[in-house]
C-alpha cells in the first residue's frame, strides 16, 4: 500500500529540490566551491559535529586540537562539495590520452582485467572523498557495477537521489532482506558489485577499526567466499576543487580454509585495516559524523 509522505518529508524534499536546482544552475567548479563554503560554515554548528569531534579524538589521539580542527573543517568542506556535485555527476569524465577529464585513474588496469575476465568481483570502498565517482568511473571503463545502498528514509528525497545518480550507471539494490540473495545471484551471473563497507551494522560482527572493535557488516566477505571471487579495494581522493584521483588496488583473493566464521573475520579485519589506512592518509576525506563505534 502506498505510504503517504509526512508534512516534514515534503518540506525536506522541497529543500532538496531547491538545492539541486541552485547547484545545478551553477558551473561545476563554482557549485563545488559554494558547497564547500556552506559545509564549512554550517557543519560545525550541527549536532552531529560533536560526534565527529569525539570519533576523531578517540581514533587518532596523537593529533593536537588544532590538527583535529583542520581535519574536521576539511571534512565539512568535502561533504558540502559532495552534495553540491551531485547535480553535475554527468560532467565528470576520466582523463585520457585524447581528452582532458576531472578524474585521474591509478590502477585502471585492474578494472580492465576484471572486466575482460568475464568473472565476478566485488569492488569495495568507503564514504571517502566523493564516493559516487568510483562507480561512475567503472561505468566509463565499460564495467558497470551492481550497487548495494541504503535507501533514504524520506521516499521523496530518495526519488531525487536516484535521479541524480543516473549518470553513475549500473543498477542499484537497496539494503534489506532480499539484498544478499540478489547480490549473490549477480555474482553467479559474473557481474561486478560495488559496496561501501565502512558504516556500522548493529547486527554485524565486532572487527578492529582504529584500535577499537566496531560492529561491521560481514556481507562482502560472505559473498566473496561463497562466489569464490576477489575483492578489489578502491578509493577516491579529492585533488583540488572538483578534480579527483581514483586509486584501484590489486584484487585480493580471500583465504578459504573451510572455517567460515574465522575466514569472514580475517577478511573483514583486512578490509577494515585497508580503510583505516586510507583515512589515516587523508583523514579530512572521511565521514567522521557517522556513529561507527559503540559508546564507551
Amino acid at each position: 500500500m502506498f505510504k503517504r509522505a509526512e508534512p516534514h518529508e515534503y518540506v525536506a524534499a522541497f529543500g532538496a529540490r531547491f538545492a539541486v536546482a541552485l547547484f545545478g544552475a551553477l558551473p561545476l567548479d563554482l557549485a563545488s566551491a559554494l558547497g564547500g563554503w556552506i559545509g564549512r560554515t554550517i557543519g560545525p554548528w550541527l549536532p552531529v559535529h560533536r560526534t565527529a569531534v569525539q570519533n576523531l579524538a578517540r581514533a587518532m589521539p596523537e593529533l593536537d586540537e588544532a590538527q583535529r580542527h583542520r581535519i574536521l573543517m576539511g571534512m565539512w568542506d568535502n561533504l558540502g562539495r559532495v552534495l553540491a556535485e551531485y547535480p553535475h555527476l554527468g560532467d565528470f569524465v576520466i582523463s585520457g590520452a585524447l581528452r582532458p577529464g576531472r578524474i585521474d585513474i591509478v590502477g585502471g588496469e585492474h578494472i580492465d582485467a576484471i572486466r575482460d575476465s568475464g568473472k565476478p568481483g566485488i569492488f569495495f570502498s568507503a564514504h571517502y572523498g566523493n564516493w559516487e565517482l568510483m562507480s561512475l568511473a567503472a561505468t566509463q571503463y565499460g564495467a558497470p557495477l551492481v550497487h548495494v545502498y541504503r535507501a533514504a528514509n524520506n521516499p521523496l528525497t530518495e526519488e531525487i537521489l536516484q535521479n541524480l545518480r543516473k549518470p553513475v550507471g549500473g543498477r542499484h539494490v537497496p539494503k534489506g532482506m532480499q539484498a544478499a540473495r540478489e547480490l549473490l545471484k549477480a555474482l553467479k551471473q559474473n557481474e561486478l558489485l560495488g559496496m561501501l563497507v565502512d558504516q556500522k551494522l548493529a547486527t554485524g560482527i565486532p572487527v578492529p577499526f582504529f584500535g577499537r572493535d566496531a560492529m561491521t557488516a560481514p556481507a562482502i566477505a560472505e559473498l566473496a567466499l561463497k562466489a569464490g571471487c576477489p575483492v578489489i579495494p578502491a578509493y577516491v581522493q579529492r585533488l583540488e576543487g572538483a578534480r579527483f584521483r581514483i586509486i584501484v588496488e590489486a584484487p585480493i583473493h580471500l583465504e578459504d580454509t573451510g572455517d567460515r566464521e574465522r575466514d569472514v573475520l580475517a577478511a573483514m579485519t583486512m578490509i577494515n585495516a585497508k580503510i583505516e589506512g586510507w583515512i589515516r592518509e587523508r583523514p579530512d576525506h572521511w565521514f567522521w559524523v557517522h556513529k561507527r563505534w559503540p559508546k564507551d
